[in-house]
């Protein structure tokens, strides 16, 4: 009797022990942990985009920030290539489990602006550009860029056991475009095999026109394709008294620029896509009575389909050639590569819709707004894999949109407190695509 009381005690012990004893259940879900793991890095993820701030550096010159970048991820024992694309930084970090690839980028170049706003981290920082001195100002938010994706390969770090798959932070340099004779910024980083294994890549872009805790995207082409182009008039200088004697490239160059703008308006369907040829720069002449030589223009072609694209640039050779013979005169027209549209993925889009819903509420996520006829060369990495870019908010609440500065501006700023849900979204957007595809 008393042994087999023995044995009924021991096993009321052990079963009871094992009932309040934690469970494996009780551990949070990753996407859970690493949420809560942005929060505490938040405070470092703000001191380190006042220092980019306040270290601006131009494109293909980023020297200080990568070395800045560079540090940090090594310290996080993240594996670290420098120099890509000249100052370009890609961290690796492996996960404790079998999985995808996936890339998360961030772009770091200044601009050549004066900074008006009242900071104490503002930027004072000089450059050179085209061969002039000039101030430099994060004036288009790279800088939280940055900050962000710091923020989010510590909080990565902390979780790599648990992480499936493979992340590559990837900190680019010059998308504001390298400067004149230089390669650079994501064409670069691909012709250098950046994107070689990825499976998708995932971009951010800070809004200053757009309120903190907002975050907009849509499919297919959310930002335009961009290419400048250049045209050169040659006719026969002369008196300006007597026109007759000679073939004027100034009157030429005016009905060039008005016949050009008939081909948006008249020979594209815009109820496809959006389409923008602006004239940027006529460069002419010497004084009032000598009819000049020579004219060279310049402008931007932007276009959200290809086909139109195509269709805008064959129109735009035949206007030029026709117009100028027209007067006797002679041009060129020459357009640059570019930069493609910047295309989100349809499926990859779809897929990853419940993230951003999940993270900051489905009343702040509008998933379908309207493209823009501004460019982004996070385009190159979208045309060698699936890639989803998306706008995060960066106006302090209750501002006016109107009323506040505009990009590639003196006064542009934005508020630290959009940092957070960057962090958040882009450490859940890893952890879900490799939930969902594993």
């Amino acid at each position: 009797m008393k042994k087999t009381l023995s044995l009924f005690c021991l096993s009321f012990l052990f079963f009871g022990l094992t009932s309040i004893s934690p469970s494996n259940d009780s551990k949070p879900k990753l996407s859970d942990e690493v949420l809560e793991l942005a929060k505490e890095v938040e405070p470092k993820v703000i001191e380190w985009r006042h220092w980019i701030h306040e270290n601006a550096e131009l494109s293909n010159r980023e020297f200080k920030t990568a070395a800045y970048i560079a540090a940090h991820l090594k310290s996080l024992g993240i594996e670290v290539q420098e120099g890509v694309a000249k100052t370009g930084v890609v961290g690796i970090l492996k996960g404790g489990k079998p999985g995808p690839t996936i890339g998360l980028r961030a772009d770091m170049d200044g601009l050549p602006v004066k900074e008006r706003v009242d900071l104490p981290w503002a930027s004072k920082q000089m450059g050179e550009y085209n061969g002039e001195p000039v101030p430099v100002m994060h004036a288009c938010g790279h800088d939280t860029h940055v900050a962000i994706l710091m923020g989010v390969a510590e909080v990565l770090s902390r979780v790599k056991k648990d992480i499936q798959g493979t992340v590559k932070f990837v900190f680019q340099p010059a998308e504001e475009g390298a400067p004149a004779g230089e390669e650079g910024g994501a064409a670069l980083m691909v012709k250098e095999g950046v994107t070689k294994g990825m499976d998708v890549i995932f971009g951010l872009h800070i809004n200053s026109q757009t309120e903190v805790g907002k975050v907009m995207y849509r499919p297919n082409g959310i930002m335009a394709a961009v290419n400048s182009f250049e045209i050169k008039i040659k006719g026969k200088q002369t008196h300006g008294s007597t026109p007759w004697t000679g073939i004027d490239p100034v009157v030429t160059a005016a009905q060039i620029i008005n016949n050009a703008q008939t081909i948006v308006s008249r020979s594209l369907p815009l109820t496809t896509a959006a389409a923008v040829l602006t004239f940027g720069k006529i460069e002419g002449g010497v004084r009032s009575n000598i009819i000049p030589e020579e004219v060279n223009m310049v402008g931007t072609i932007r276009t959200l389909d290809a086909d139109m694209r195509e269709t805008l640039f064959e129109r735009f050779r035949t206007i030029v050639q026709n117009t100028a013979e027209s007067n006797g005169a002679e041009a060129t027209l020459s357009i640059d590569q570019g930069y493609p549209v910047t295309y989100n993925d349809p499926q990859l889009t779809a897929m990853m819709g419940s993230t951003f819903v999940e993270v900051i509420g489905a009343e702040n996520v509008n998933s379908n707004m309207n493209a823009i006829t501004g460019a982004e060369d996070f385009s190159f990495f979208q045309q060698e894999i699936p890639g989803l870019f998306f706008f995060l908010g960066g106006m302090p609440k209750g501002q006016d949109p109107a009323k506040a500065a505009p990009h590639h501006t003196p006064d542009f700023y934005v508020d630290d407190a959009g940092m957070l849900d960057g962090i958040k979204l882009m450490s859940r957007l890893v952890v879900d695509y490799a939930e969902k595809v594993n």
